[in-house]
């Protein structure tokens, strides 16, 4: 039976990704901390599923959904780090090791946008702790030569999908009258459909050529205005109030979390991939929206 491991895979993309490869007739193993999958501090069941894997994705970290203090800030720093580390150091040790390795990147590493997209080729690094997160784990997982596994990192936008992510509140937002924009509602929202995700990962598999970082995001990005208007037109809901910037800041110390996952413009597009020949099943948000809602 082929197989594949997924670290993280408990997340809400972690589920979907499990419930594709077991329609597809893959055996799934899942390292995690919750119980009932393989632990983290077991090395040794970790390298036997590695082992003979057709793959491994990794979607390991904590969420960035929350209050950047000091705590919180080395828990997503080595989070990422340490999982990163475990993965390669038992792929080195597999007498048979998973013919690819794909890690979880984020389209956060580029700079705040609002001139012009950001590609892998000519995307320019931001800065911040977000970027500082996604430079040091993107660094952490291309330091490891791994001669018989290829690797791809994956700046994964936005993810919409029907089960969990940022839906549920985007919706709530909608349905209590709040679904207006946030902030100038001119930055740029890159978003990309779960099951594209998916089939991205599937179309990377098959393609042995293809390496290295791939920007994962549709290839028609809006502003935060766009997104929230075709969002209340899907949800039937004619009026949605602004919220200015000094609002979302005073919310977010209440709800601990960080304007800036809806603030920072990210204006990201998919080159590598358009030119690879992949093309998407959810090109626009009103497409995806109407799958989603």
């Amino acid at each position: 039976m082929k197989k594949v491991v997924l670290p993280g895979g408990t997340s809400f993309i972690g589920k979907y990704f499990e419930e594709r490869f077991k329609e597809m007739g893959y055996k799934v193993f899942i390292i995690s901390r919750s119980s009932g999958h393989i632990p983290w501090e077991n090395e040794a069941a970790i390298i036997a599923a590695l082992e003979n894997a057709e793959f491994v994705i990794n979607l390991a970290g904590k969420s960035v959904n929350c209050r950047y203090n000091k705590k919180n800030k080395v828990e997503i720093m080595q989070s990422r780090i340490t999982t990163t580390n475990i993965l390669g150091n038992c792929i080195l040790a597999c007498k048979s090791p998973p013919k690819v390795w794909m890690n979880s990147s984020t389209a956060t590493i580029y700079r705040h946008a609002e001139d012009r997209p950001m590609t892998e080729e000519n995307g320019e690094i931001g800065t911040g702790f977000s970027v500082d997160v996604a430079t040091t784990w993107e660094s952490e997982f291309f330091q490891f030569e791994l001669p018989k596994t290829r690797q791809i990192a994956l700046r994964t936008a936005i993810v919409l999908g029907k089960d969990g992510g940022v839906m549920t509140p985007y919706r709530n937002l909608v349905r209590f009258g709040l679904g207006g924009i946030q902030g100038s509602g001119r930055q740029k929202f890159s978003w990309i459909h779960v099951a594209d995700l998916f089939q991205i990962v599937l179309f990377l598999n098959e393609h042995v050529e293809l390496q290295g970082v791939f920007n994962c995001s549709s290839p028609n990005p809006i502003s935060n205005r766009e997104f929230m208007m075709a969002l209340r037109d899907r949800m039937g809901v004619k009026v949605g109030l602004p919220t200015p910037k000094w609002m979302l800041e005073t919310g977010a110390v209440i709800i601990r979390t960080e304007t800036e996952l809806v603030l920072k413009s990210r204006w990201v597009v998919p080159e590598r991939l358009s030119k690879a020949g992949y093309h998407f099943m959810f090109e626009t948000i009103e497409q995806a929206l109407e799958d989603i809602i």
